[in-house]
């Protein structure tokens, strides 16, 4: 039997970060060993200046992209920070699919696919034996995502204002079916 892969995709602020979480507690409640990276927002005076980096497992945080980093490849107002992408984001993929049941990766989305580090950590962890749930930008075009959406062992799953609150629950029962 193949590892479960899933990819939460939809419209920006449809909650894929949010129905990832709740998954992700829902597993941990489980037993699981969870690893890799999720991104939030980083809001000031209820503004959004930039997105942050988490390791699920150390706890490890660092700037994905802000709108005052100095360099970087540009998206919209927002500065992508590579070299936290390599630190944080790419090491926690490779510690997950070394030492994790899952491999949690949110998201693969236009800043983090300007680093080749992350790539080459999220197609190391596809070709592992883990179980992976992650999201990935509705629109983004990079040849890893059209890897990922061609993948017959990947199910790609459209999060909307109608099916969010109960993909939890969904995505817990398939993955509970190969663990």
């Amino acid at each position: 039997m193949h590892p479960y892969r899933a990819f939460l995709t939809g419209e920006p602020g449809c909650g894929k970060t949010t129905v990832m979480m709740r998954v992700c507690g829902r597993l941990e409640e489980m037993g699981l060993k969870l690893g890799g990276m999720i991104s939030r927002e980083i809001r000031q005076g209820g503004v959004r200046v930039g997105f942050n980096l988490e390791d699920l497992l150390t706890h490890e945080t660092g700037i994905l992209a802000h709108v005052n980093q100095k360099d970087g490849p540009r998206i919209g107002k927002y500065r992508v920070n590579l070299s936290d992408i390599e630190r944080v984001g790419a090491a926690a993929i490779i510690r997950a699919a070394d030492s994790s049941d899952l491999v949690i990766v949110d998201e693969v989305g236009l800043m983090e696919l300007h680093s080749k580090a992350f790539i080459d950590a999220v197609r190391m962890a596809l070709a592992s034996q883990k179980h992976f749930i992650g999201t990935i930008h509705k629109r983004a075009t990079h040849s890893l995502v059209t890897e990922i959406r061609s993948n017959a062992n990947c199910e790609i799953i459209e999060v909307t204002q109608v099916n969010r609150g109960r993909l939890p629950a969904t995505i817990v029962d398939r993955l509970s079916r190969h663990v």
